[in-house]
């Protein structure tokens, strides 16, 4: 394909994971913190998530996962053109992790810049993707979510160190003669930034409850809306998979998707929330399972700080 013509569409060719060795249950934060399990399942439904070592960086999370879905996909890192990270947890600004990552991989002098959507971050980066193959700025991108929240949490405040974890997921976009990657459907509630912000400027905060009402009430319509962008009834929906941020709002949007067919998405169980890494985290554990197969149709859902949120459909691999 000539990259300056563009495709017809766009897909993804594969996923990739990469989940950090040290887990972390509800029962080692109990030992720190005035919590416990029960408390922790019941309000935000995580029973274990996995923390990465101290001299273990998004880049290198970026890299694994990564690599595994570039290995997966079938091509060569010459055949990538466009390297795009999602993170709102690198600690440097300066430089990006995108031309570190694409550099450890082999990837010859490709584009490469990072998104900072949060939570969001991955279908924002997805959505840039198909857009770059479609318009042929890009032939094939990869496109990673990884999070170091782990740098970013107060320990000892146990509304917040329950919650996030660390982790990164890939996937490898390229052309395709129909359209695997439906159009994004993104926006933003501005005015509600300071719901989510860094304490101190060093340590997340949200307001759990404002953030809860947001997610449960005003994010179902967006869903619908990339739905019926990309000419799919809900009835026709393999799975849902939004992002990750908690058992409870995951479960109350869905119920609102009125698709009683549809895998949902809980990865947060046993990952917790990985910000911009647990959408296609989950999405290739899923796929890793035996859960999604080939030609499946799902339906992704980030939303996080900014207030920033974005989804689209895609078909598996």
């Amino acid at each position: 394909m000539n990259p300056s013509i563009g495709a017809p569409g766009a897909r993804v060719l594969a996923f990739g994971e990469y989940q950090p060795a040290n887990v972390v249950t509800n029962d080692d934060l109990a030992q720190r913190v005035d919590t416990s399990d029960e408390w922790i399942r019941s309000r935000v439904g995580i029973r274990e998530r996995r923390i990465a070592d101290a001299d273990e960086s998004v880049v290198d999370m970026a890299v694994a996962a990564g690599g595994k879905a570039l290995a997966a996909s079938g091509l060569s890192a010459e055949d990538i053109n466009l390297v795009i990270v999602a993170t709102c947890t690198q600690r440097d600004q300066i430089p990006n992790a995108a031309a570190s990552v694409a550099a450890r991989l082999g990837i010859p002098a490709p584009g490469a810049f990072d998104v900072n959507a949060a939570c969001a971050g991955f279908c924002y980066a997805l959505g840039l993707a198909s857009d770059a193959v479609r318009g042929g700025s890009a032939r094939n991108v990869l496109v990673i979510g990884a999070e170091k929240l782990s740098d970013w949490v107060d320990w000892n405040d146990r509304s917040t160190c329950v919650i996030f974890a660390d982790g990164a997921g890939a996937a490898v976009v390229g052309p395709s003669q129909e359209t695997d990657i439906g159009p994004v459907v993104w926006g933003s509630s501005g005015e509600r930034a300071d719901k989510i912000y860094l304490r101190e400027n060093k340590y997340l905060y949200q307001e759990g409850q404002s953030v809860f009402r947001w997610t449960t009430t005003e994010l179902y319509p967006v869903a619908l809306q990339a739905l019926e962008r990309a000419g799919v009834a809900p009835s026709e929906l393999t799975a849902f998979v939004p992002h990750q941020a908690n058992l409870r709002i995951v479960e109350a949007i869905a119920r609102k998707l009125d698709a009683p067919q549809a895998i949902i998405a809980r990865d947060i169980v046993t990952a917790g929330n990985t910000s911009s890494a647990s959408v296609p985290l989950a999405l290739s554990r899923m796929i890793g399972r035996g859960e999604l197969p080939s030609g499946s149709t799902v339906l992704t859902l980030g939303f996080g700080a900014g207030l920033s949120y974005a989804a689209q459909v895609l078909r598996i691999p």
